[in-house]
This record gives C-alpha cells, sequence and structure tokens, in this order.
C-alpha cells in the first residue's frame, strides 16, 4: 500500500527584512503544504541552522549586513556542496551572475512581493529536489 503523504521540503530562507521574510514564508507555505520555511537574518544564523536542521533548499537574499550573498553562498559550498541555494533578491541577475557564477548558485528569482514571483520561486525550490 502506497502512502499519500509526501515529506515536507525544509526551505532555509535567509534575509534581513523582518518584513518580507514573513511575507515570503505566509506565501510559500500557502503556496505548496510540502514547504517549511524556517528563517534566518544573516549568514551566521544561517550556518546554524543549516548544520542543526539540514535544509534541502537555501533561498537567499544578495544584499545582507556583514556577509553578503555571494560571501554566504561559498561559505555554503564548502561544507554543503550539493545544498541547492537560490538567489531571491532585487539585484539584476546580470550582477548576481557575473559575481556568482563560479560558486554556483542554483537559481535566481528578481525579489518582488507579487503572487506571480513568489509562485515562481516556488517552481524554482520544487525543481531543485
Amino acid at each position: 500500500m502506497s502512502s499519500s503523504v509526501q515529506e515536507a521540503i525544509q526551505v532555509l530562507h535567509v534575509d534581513d527584512e523582518p518584513d518580507f521574510q514573513d511575507l515570503t514564508v505566509e506565501f510559500l507555505e500557502r503556496e505548496d503544504e510540502q514547504f517549511s520555511v524556517v528563517v534566518a537574518s544573516g549568514a551566521t544564523e544561517a550556518l546554524e541552522i543549516i548544520d542543526n536542521d539540514k535544509p534541502d533548499c537555501v533561498i537567499s537574499d544578495f544584499d545582507m549586513p556583514r556577509a553578503d550573498g555571494l560571501e554566504f553562498l561559498q561559505m555554503i559550498r564548502i561544507k554543503y556542496p550539493q545544498l541547492p541555494v537560490v538567489f531571491f533578491t532585487s539585484q539584476d541577475r546580470e550582477t548576481i551572475i557575473g559575481s556568482a557564477i563560479a560558486v554556483g548558485p542554483t537559481g535566481y528569482v528578481k525579489k518582488e512581493a507579487t503572487a506571480e514571483q513568489y509562485e515562481f520561486l516556488a517552481e524554482q525550490i520544487r525543481s531543485t529536489m
């Protein structure tokens, strides 16, 4: 007998803007009941969560204090080279790709508070699984 219950997809959302964190968590968990989203406000906190909770995917802003998205991605790649990381940022794609291509982000979604962008983000997360 097969089970219809699917495993949760553990998503870590890293962003230093609390309102945007809340909006992202609300939308993703409403968009797909498989998503279980935890948040971190910066790289140090996020790395602790990654070490302890082993999320399936990370979505990260690029502009953050102390360690930017590129530095954060480099830190992740040292210990977790296969962990999917999607940049969800207001930075232009060309800026991100130009500086991060060698480190290998899994995806990029332009940060906008629209239903279409959140649907696209959800698709990007699903495609990394």
